[in-house]
């Protein structure tokens, strides 16, 4: 089968999105760009995260190294959800084997009077400028945290396990609770409103921790502000990819906030993922990324039997169930992409 498009809308990653026709199942993995690569730990040498995703040269360079090594039908912008909050006002870190962390977590109103309103992220748009000139017929997609997860970043002041403190918010000041996701909606809107304005074809929706969640808490507390933000993208008409861990429950709930695609974890097959989402929603995923460490031979079976329940939606983009580890043998990726355009 050819893969030769002609434009980025052309291509089989949008055309699955919209569950159009297309000749192979597109791939793209999640965290592709990173730290399984060992030419992405040598430009990294010495060059903090946020350093990193604020250098639109770097950025070019980290985005273009999976899609060169593996043939994977996108690219994803290298960045991190928090970086329009430290552009925002918030003073934070990105610390190496902990992820973000907060230097003055947000647990009161006047915590949240101090959150300024979406900062000045030049540097994301020129970073897509220069990919576009690079990627050709590729399509780049953009993206960005949701209110939920960057909440709880805020509140607890780091990766939790518990959200002990985000949920006591949740319900004891639901008024504030409402007030900041709204204030992070904002945010984070301004921000895929800088990508889809300099050009990229599709944008994902991280709500990383929304599994934390029960149906009618996600429903109450989070689905409104989710919706707010990829409602407000609909003047680009772009494809939406919405995606959560841990989130078989809240799988139609988050086919409802305007999303034209939603990511499934592992834990739940596609083909149950597709009744709970809906037949007018495409759907990404979910090979288990621990299967990646295993023989190929087993690497194969699990990888089309995830191809196989795939065509029980409308469009397909295929994708493991959470990002790539970082022991990940990157030859395995690239072989992977391969089985899934022979199949």
């Amino acid at each position: 089968m050819s893969r030769v498009t002609t434009t980025p809308r052309d291509s089989a990653f949008v055309r699955a999105c919209r569950g159009l026709p297309v000749p192979h199942t597109p791939v793209w993995f999640m965290r592709q760009a990173g730290r399984s690569l060992p030419e992405y730990r040598k430009i990294r040498e010495g060059i903090g995260m946020l350093d990193s995703c604020r250098r639109p040269d770097l950025v070019t360079e980290i985005t273009l190294q999976p899609v060169r090594r593996h043939g994977v039908d996108a690219a994803i912008l290298f960045s991190d959800i928090v970086v329009p909050l430290a552009a925002a006002g918030v003073d934070l870190d990105i610390v190496p084997g902990t992820g973000p962390v907060i230097s003055a977590p947000l647990r009161s109103r006047a915590g949240l009077a101090q959150l300024d309103g979406p900062g000045d992220v030049g540097f994301v748009a020129e970073a897509v400028r220069l990919l576009l000139a690079e990627l050709g017929p590729t399509p780049l997609i953009g993206f960005a945290g949701a209110p939920f997860t960057l909440a709880s970043y805020l509140i607890e002041g780091g990766p939790s396990r518990t959200y002990l403190r985000t949920k006591a918010m949740m319900y004891g000041e639901p008024d504030l609770w409402h007030d900041l996701c709204a204030r992070l909606a904002e945010i984070t809107l301004a921000f895929l409103k800088v990508q889809a304005a300099a050009g990229v074809s599709a944008v994902q929706l991280f709500d990383s921790w929304a599994g934390a969640l029960s149906e009618a808490d996600y429903r109450r507390f989070v689905l409104p502000h989710s919706a707010s933000v990829l409602a407000g993208l609909a003047e680009f008409d772009i494809p939406r990819i919405h995606f959560g861990v841990g989130t078989s429950v809240l799988l139609g709930a988050m086919g409802e906030a305007a999303a034209d695609v939603v990511g499934v974890d592992w834990r739940t097959p596609l083909t149950r993922a597709t009744e709970l989402i809906g037949p007018d929603r495409a759907v990404q995923g979910n090979l288990d990324p621990a299967v990646l460490f295993a023989p190929w031979e087993a690497i194969e079976v699990e990888a089309l039997r995830v191809l196989a329940e795939g065509r029980s939606a409308p469009g397909h983009v295929f994708n493991l169930g959470h990002g790539v580890l970082p022991e990940t043998d990157p030859g395995k990726l690239t072989r992977l992409v391969d089985l899934i355009h022979r199949s």
